[in-house]
């Protein structure tokens, strides 16, 4: 009779392993299929024989139990984040300032991974405990979702109590795999692979984690001074108790070697699997980091040098055009799919008719193309050298989809369909209605707008409120069924309570954004009042000009509007804005900036506190900006806060002073 417990120990041992060469040294030893047969002999033996289960056993990668939430963990070192420099003179000045101080040192550069900080957690070599950086001294256990990654040691190789810290990233093909599975369930894509790391590793269910294929580089020991003695050694003993290090790393002795390097990693990126977005710089000698010393918010012996925006050739095949809600007609370029920033892009922006003339952009040109904010594809200009016999650019005169001759107004960049009734309006109308930023109607995305639009049950706002009465058919939709179907009139029912302002954006009134419609509210706390605004009245208020007071008039003068505004009103839809009293607080009466990504609030939650607290929100830094609150990867407007003296609160700072209000 086969010994259980043994044949066990083997399995782990062979699949660890395996795991080992596979993901950390990227060198298989087996095949994909036996890998495949140990696990399936292994999960088969541990159920049948709980007793003999390891605590190490690779079969805890494949996800367990669906968590009710994330508990709060308070680092016991905090998670500090790094300065920004961006350019060669910059780096240089970094260099001085610690050459001021300590004249004699070495220095350790590292790809800087687009991904998702973490802190891994071990006891007695055993893993332990994984959490996100969150604020820097408060984060969330994420123990269960880190413990699916392959390239995870979940025992070391030596018997240790230790704090490792990471970064949780996605490879490319994982991305890709992902946003496939996405789009085949009409959910909405993930905008980069940073954002679908971030977003998978907070999935209650770690099944899903397990089978999103996340990585995971190991680049720091807290408390490393008590191992070993510098960070070349710190990356090499991790290395050997078995964490996965990313190989691009050095050791250099001087600034212009550290230059040089930079370079080479610029280059290099382009052919990684996965996203780095810089270069992190650290003094190689732990013993020098105190008299080096600290700011509030970051060492003073690390820095992150950022990369500027990639920027990728490619064929431009072809110019379409889309018509969004208000009618507006965007051309978008159609390319020749090329990878930049960590995706695939085939389309991109061209904005207006004025910026392609002005660009001299032709079907048929070789043009250079990078993602504006490292999110949205965009044109940036032609190679026109590499130019043939290209016909210029002529604009359409008729609307693509209902045909309608299009008018473009005095003053204005943009052509329209003035068509009421074009079905390309109704589409992208409903579609902004239901979106986060407006009514927020949870599951009816695009495409589920589209398909509901095709198959006749959505054709204007009101509809989306009468789709109750056709439960029993959406369920017989493909792709529906029972569970999304009541989630979906869930979320229309919870859309009711959503506030006035969001309601007043989500109609798609011309020129009227989140931020307007916030103005607005303040003035006509109901939609009577604003259907009896007049135009005198609206341009007395600050941030509405002309443009707006005239589209507002105009829009809640419509006889069409009125009867869509009474039947909402009918089905229950929240008309009214109850006027919050204010608030006694120091951002009364002051602009701050915001820049950089929070982890406790989103920028549209961080907008609503200021708001209440008195305070404005601006888009720039100027000489007038009181405050700028620097989230994480914060950049240019930073450096502007900095150069002009203005105040920078980072994020803990801002939770202090806005204590109680979220």
């Amino acid at each position: 009779m086969m010994d259980i417990k043994k044949r066990i120990d083997e399995l782990v041992k062979i699949i660890n392993q395996a795991n080992v060469d596979y993901h950390t040294k990227d060198q298989p030893t087996i095949t994909d299929f036996e890998y495949d047969q140990y696990l399936k002999e292994l999960i088969e033996l541990e159920e049948s024989y709980p007793n003999y289960k390891q605590i190490d056993s690779p079969t805890q990668k494949i996800g367990g139990f669906v968590l009710d939430g994330f508990v709060k963990v308070t680092h016991q070192v905090p998670m500090m984040s790094l300065a920004n420099v961006f350019n060669e003179e910059e780096l240089r000045n970094f260099d001085d300032k610690i050459r001021k101080v300590v004249p004699s040192f070495s220095y350790v550069s590292e790809l800087k991974i687009d991904g998702l900080a973490v802190s891994l957690v071990y006891e007695a070599g055993l893993f332990k405990r994984a959490a996100t950086r969150g604020n820097g001294v408060v984060g969330e256990d994420v123990t269960e979702n880190v413990r699916t990654i392959k390239s995870l040691p979940l025992k070391l190789t030596e018997p240790i109590d230790i704090e490792v810290r990471g970064e949780i990233y996605m490879p490319h093909k994982s991305f890709k795999l992902a946003n496939e599975e996405r789009m085949n369930q009409n959910e909405a894509l993930f905008a980069n692979p940073r954002n679908a790391a971030a977003g998978t590793i907070r999935q209650l269910d770690p099944k899903i984690v397990a089978k999103r294929q996340l990585d995971l580089f190991c680049y720091t020991i807290v408390n490393a001074s008590s191992y070993v003695k510098t960070q070349d050694e710190a990356l090499k003993y991790l290395k050997k108790l078995g964490f996965k290090v990313n190989p691009y790393h050095e050791k250099l002795e001087d600034i212009d070697a550290l230059v040089n390097k930079v370079s080479v990693y610029d280059s290099l990126r382009k052919t990684l699997n996965y996203d780095t977005d810089g270069v992190v710089i650290k003094v190689n000698e732990f013993d020098l980091y105190e008299r080096i010393g600290y700011t509030a918010k970051s060492p003073k012996w690390a820095t992150a040098y950022k990369f500027q925006a990639e920027q990728v050739e490619t064929l431009l095949k072809d110019i379409t055009f889309q018509i969004g809600r208000t009618g507006v007609i965007t051309p978008v370029a159609e390319l020749e799919p090329v990878f930049v920033s960590g995706t695939t892009v085939a389309r991109a922006t061209l904005h207006n008719e004025d910026y392609i003339l002005t660009k001299d952009i032709r079907i048929g040109d070789t043009v250079v193309i990078h993602k504006a904010g490292e999110i949205i594809p965009e044109v940036l200009h032609v190679v026109k050298e590499k130019r043939t016999n290209l016909k210029p650019f002529e604009m359409i005169t008729s609307c693509p989809v209902c045909g309608t001759h299009l008018e473009r107004k005095p003053g204005e960049a943009d052509y329209y369909c003035m068509n009421p009734e074009c079905p390309g309006k109704h589409i992208n109308t409903l579609i902004h209605f239901a979106s986060r930023q407006a009514m927020d109607i949870d599951t009816l995305g695009e495409k589920v707008v589209e398909m509901l639009h095709e198959l006749g049950y959505l054709n204007q706002i009101t509809d989306i409120y009468l789709l109750h009465q056709y439960r029993d058919e959406l369920k017989e939709i493909p792709g529906f069924g029972d569970k999304k179907v009541e989630k979906l009139i869930q979320a229309i029912e919870a859309s009711k309570k959503q506030t006035l302002d969001r309601l007043i954006f989500g109609l798609g009134v011309k020129h009227v954004g989140a931020k307007v419609a916030k103005t607005l509210i303040k003035h006509y706390p109901s939609v009577n009042a604003l259907m009896e605004a007049k135009y005198e009245d609206l341009i007395q208020i600050n941030e509405i000009g002309e443009m707006i007071a005239t589209s507002i008039v105009s829009y809640f003068n419509d006889d069409k509007v009125k009867e869509m505004l009474r039947l909402l009103s009918e089905f229950g839809l929240n008309m009214t804005h109850e006027k919050e009293e204010s608030i006694a607080h120091t951002f009364n009466g002051k602009t701050l900036v915001l820049t950089g990504k929070m982890e406790s609030f989103s920028r549209e939650q961080a907008t609503e506190i200021i708001e209440k607290c008195g305070g404005k929100v601006a888009s720039s830094v100027s000489a007038k900006t009181d405050y700028v609150v620097a989230g994480e990867d914060a950049g240019s407007k930073l450096k502007k806060a900095n150069e002009l003296g203005v105040k920078v609160l980072d994020e803990e700072e801002f939770k202090v002073m806005i204590d109680g209000l979220y």
